[in-house]
């Protein structure tokens, strides 16, 4: 993408990692607002889909709040781009009529209600949820969640390095630990899980063991 930019565009990165933002968002939506009153086309790029826990909705409100124009190209949300590039369906019709999106933050995550999300029948797509994936995996578990559901972690899905991994829900915290897993990458929860080309790290787990016995 960047290199359709054209040489004389003013390029400023508002990047966003976890705790560490290069502008909070309040002045995200200034500096945007600020320089469409200038007269400029402004380009707000971002990775995934815009309105999909990508603070668009918000940037589109500011814009509208200030009168001026605004339009939105979608793109491929993280939850289907990592799923499709592991052979992951989120929906099949013998395993899974239902998928939800969650944020996976650890703040206010014990507030959260999943009940019923996760299960037989039924896929959980977790966004940002790495750093808390123990925590995570307790959650659902005490909601009645199988310790025994498969889970996939798909990490840096679609570009280079990327790693698709499973376990069981029950092996989810260790298994983020063992394998040095980072942001960004999504947790998929359910039986969907099974059909894909995700590496079973549990089995791997247990033949390394066997190993060394």
């Amino acid at each position: 993408v960047f290199a359709h930019i054209p040489p004389h565009a003013q390029r400023i990165s508002v990047a966003k990692k976890r705790d560490r933002h290069t502008l909070p968002q309040d002045a995200i939506n200034a500096l945007i607002v600020a320089h469409v009153k200038t007269g400029a086309i402004v380009v707000r790029l971002k990775g995934g889909d815009p309105f999909v826990f990508g603070r668009g909705g918000e940037e589109v409100e500011a814009v509208r709040a200030a009168g001026l124009p605004v339009e939105v190209i979608p793109g491929v949300s993280a939850a289907l781009g990592c799923a499709a590039e592991a052979m992951l369906p989120l929906t099949h019709r013998d395993w899974s009529s239902a998928v939800s999106f969650v944020a996976g933050t650890c703040k206010g995550l014990s507030e959260q209600n999943w009940s019923g999300l996760a299960g037989h029948g039924r896929t959980l797509v977790i966004y940002m949820g790495v750093t808390c994936a123990g925590a995570i995996a307790d959650k659902l578990m005490a909601e009645g969640v199988s310790p025994g559901i498969a889970v996939a972690v798909l990490e840096r899905g679609t570009l280079p390095g990327a790693r698709a991994m499973r376990t069981l829900l029950a092996d989810l915290g260790d298994l983020v630990e063992r394998e040095d897993v980072v942001s960004p990458a999504i947790l998929v929860i359910g039986e969907v899980v099974l059909l894909s080309d995700a590496e079973n790290k549990l089995a791997a787990l247990a033949g390394r063991a066997e190993a060394l016995a």
